[in-house]
Order: structure tokens, then sequence, then C-alpha cells
């Protein structure tokens, strides 16, 4: 009677998850540090309930923020709410639009899905606009994909 053992040198990656990363910018393309108000960012699950994924970021020192991205949806939509040092909450909505495609590390790895942004857009409540960086996201977060601007009547 014989045993076998099975071995890997590949690492499957822990998280599955692909995150965008929007940079805030001002007008003129110097990074936006000026969010004295707080922002929060929902986003709708696959089961149609929303979850919370950016939770009051402010501060004169954020200029960026990660946002996930769904594995499969060719749309993800995220709500943003600003709540001033007043207490006014101002609404927006992004829509980013995107293809998914697997991507396979190993045969013994589960696959992800790595997208490739087809286009954004924005209500236009706060946010400007928002500007596609790098189309095709992967796990790597050091790089940005999308530079938001927001409203200069902030």
């Amino acid at each position: 009677m014989g045993a076998f053992a099975a071995c890997t040198s590949i690492d499957c990656p822990l998280n599955h998850s692909v995150y965008h990363t929007y940079l805030m910018k001002k007008p003129d393309g110097t990074p936006d540090t000026l969010l004295n108000d707080s922002l929060w960012i929902l986003t709708r699950r696959a089961d149609d309930t929303l979850t919370v994924v950016l939770n009051g970021l402010s501060g004169t020192s954020a200029s960026w923020f990660d946002l996930p991205t769904s594995y499969m949806a060719p749309e993800d939509t995220f709500f943003v709410y600003l709540k001033d040092k007043e207490g006014n909450i101002m609404p927006d909505t992004i829509w980013v639009k995107k293809e998914n495609y697997p991507h396979f590390e190993s045969v013994d790895c589960q696959p992800s899905y790595f997208h490739h942004i087809t286009g954004v857009r924005v209500a236009g409540n706060i946010i400007d606009s928002i500007v596609i960086i790098n189309p095709n996201t992967t796990y790597d977060t050091s790089i940005e994909d999308f530079h938001i601007y927001f409203s200069p009547d902030l």
C-alpha cells in the first residue's frame, strides 16, 4: 500500500478581491487633500442589500481610497454621501461599467476575476468627473485606476 502526497510551489492568493484605486484630484491635477467633510460610499451586493465600502473618510491627508469591484456584474454602482460640518448630506452615484475575465494562478487555486473598465459615469451632484487612468484592474492596488474630481463648489 502506498501513500501519495502532492505539493505545489504556487502560493494561491488569500484574497480574491480586486479593488479600484481612486485618487482625488483638484482641477489643476494636484492631489486633492482638502476633504474637510466626511465621505461614505455604499454599494449593492449580489443579494440586493447595501453594504458600506468606505466609512467616513475625512482629513486633510486623505487623497485616495480603494473601492471593491464585483466579480461578475457588468456594472458596479456606488452610492456616495458627503457630510459637511453643518450636518448636510450631499449624495452622488458612480457607475463603473466593466468586462470581467477569469484569471488563473494555477490549477491548484480558485480562479479570480480581473476587469477591463469600459466606462464610468457619475450623477454629477458632488462629483464633477471621474477619469479612467488604468482600464485593466488586477490585484495591484499600487496602480491608480481613476482620478476623481469633486465639484469645485463644495
